[in-house]
């Protein structure tokens, strides 16, 4: 079998390598390279875009990106224009990247915005983090070296670079950029008011 896919949703332009399956409910638009042995399911709406070999899409929206070979897109994941995704790379859950390029075997699992940004090789990038990339004014960059772990609910205000081998523990808010083999702690220490909190729940009834 050369191609399985249920439909004519598929543009004149785009070509399909082997063994490509593409469910009834997807499209591909535009000029899209599709190599062999990829899977595209559950409503994905594809545009213009180069897709590596062995490479699984899942109800996500790609627009005139790349997606490096035996990566895994989705569920519900959106990839905007000049984005290039690696090689093994996972972008999960409620996941946007524009104008990015990430790097061989780096994770993006879910719930994340990476925006003008370059994360380097097997990094990983936690739950709820936000690359702060607009001052209202100006976009800005960025940069994150190789084998750095992001921690969940982060926020990197932009312009920054990480270095190497870094680990950013949650909830922590990088405003300053990184020298590499660096433990980051940047949040406030947490504060405990014994036995205040009857007073503030009464006073909401």
């Amino acid at each position: 079998m050369k191609h399985k896919f249920l439909h004519k949703n598929i543009s004149k332009n785009s070509r399909l390598g082997k063994n490509v399956e593409i469910t009834k409910d997807c499209r591909i638009f535009g000029d899209c390279i599709i190599s062999n042995n990829c899977k595209i399911t559950n409503s994905c709406y594809i545009t213009t875009c180069k897709i590596f070999e062995n490479v699984k899409i899942c109800g996500s929206t790609l627009e005139n990106s790349e997606i490096g070979q035996d990566s895994i897109i989705g569920p519900f994941s959106r990839v905007r224009p000049n984005t290039v995704i690696g090689k093994k790379c996972k972008v999960g859950n409620f996941v946007e990247i524009k104008n990015s390029k990430v790097g061989n075997g780096s994770k993006i699992s879910h719930l994340a915005y990476v925006g003008d940004a370059e994360i380097g090789e097997n990094c990983n990038i936690g739950c709820g983090v936000v690359f702060a990339n607009y001052d209202g004014k100006t976009k800005h960059k960025t940069i994150i070296g190789n084998n750095c772990f992001i921690g969940s609910n982060c926020t990197l205000i932009a312009p920054v670079e990480i270095g190497d081998d870094c680990f950013i523990c949650a909830g922590s808010v990088v405003t300053e950029s990184v020298p590499k083999n660096t433990f980051v702690i940047a949040r406030s220490r947490q504060t405990n008011k014994l036995e205040r909190a009857e007073k503030y729940l009464k006073g909401k009834n």
